[in-house]
């Protein structure tokens, strides 16, 4: 059968990929929690391959899907490169930390707790958040602006942000965490001031792929900083594709299988 360009402006026409379950794949409640596990690990690995969280400054939750109110962080220690879903725990309302698979050691990173648990309360519609610190989102944080519509990626955010206007970048506390989730709103991606970036998504895959393209769109801002932006108009033509979740999946596969993870 020949398919035309046209046939594929609706993400949801691309064929599948090799091996990947679809999208809105189905499962059980048990295979789902090991799904989102195994994501969020590829996740930390992802952001290993591009040389991030070497200080161990990152987090990828995964929420339960059972127990709404809980959400898997990547065990206290464990190298990002080395992330699997046996080292993801379970960490509760309170902060308790639960044990994954018999190795837990009974911590997670403290400003995951703090940043993850008020996002994902705020926000039912979210399974996941990233963030951690970057080349280029971290810099462009500290001008306090919006990313413009600078490249074909920034597209994906420019009408779907917002900002964090705070100097808390520690985030010692629950109460940082909840002034973020204040700050996120509905949008996908937040820029926390002189901080960095943190985007959230429907599923682990679409959290992930928003952070690395939100990244990307973050370095053409820091090397053309006088670039001019194209229009509105134009913006909402590619931001119609660019935006949906469909296209944040697809980008975490590419990143996946490009990546070895």
């Amino acid at each position: 059968m020949t398919r035309t360009v046209d046939a594929v402006n609706d993400e949801s026409e691309y064929p599948g990929l090799d091996g990947v379950e679809p999208m809105n794949a189905v499962r059980s409640i048990e295979a789902e929690r090991q799904h989102r596990k195994e994501m969020a690990a590829a996740g930390y690995r992802i952001f290993a391959a591009q040389r991030w969280g070497q200080f161990g400054d990152g987090h990828v939750s995964a929420r339960d899907p059972e127990l709404h109110d809980h959400f898997w962080l990547l065990d206290w220690g464990v190298p990002f490169r080395s992330a699997t879903a046996e080292q993801m725990v379970l960490v509760g309302p309170g902060g308790e930390v639960k044990d994954g698979d018999g190795n837990a050691t009974g911590a997670v990173n403290t400003a995951g707790y703090n940043i993850h648990a008020p996002v994902l309360a705020a926000r039912p519609d979210v399974v996941s958040a990233a963030h951690t610190h970057t080349q280029f989102g971290t810099p462009w944080s500290a001008n306090v602006e919006p990313l413009r519509a600078l490249s074909q990626e920034s597209c994906a955010f420019v009408f779907d942000q917002a900002m964090f206007d705070d100097e808390e970048v520690e985030v010692l506390s629950v109460d940082g965490g909840k002034r973020i989730a204040a700050a996120v709103g509905e949008s996908k991606l937040c820029i926390l001031r002189n901080h960095g970036f943190l985007t959230v998504g429907s599923s682990v895959e679409s959290a992930v792929a928003w952070f690395v393209m939100a990244e990307r769109v973050a370095e053409v801002h820091v090397k053309a900083p006088q670039g001019k932006a194209i229009s509105d108009d134009a913006a909402r033509i590619a931001a119609a594709t660019l935006s949906q979740e469909g296209t944040a999946w697809r980008v975490f596969q590419w990143l996946r299988r490009s990546l070895d993870t």
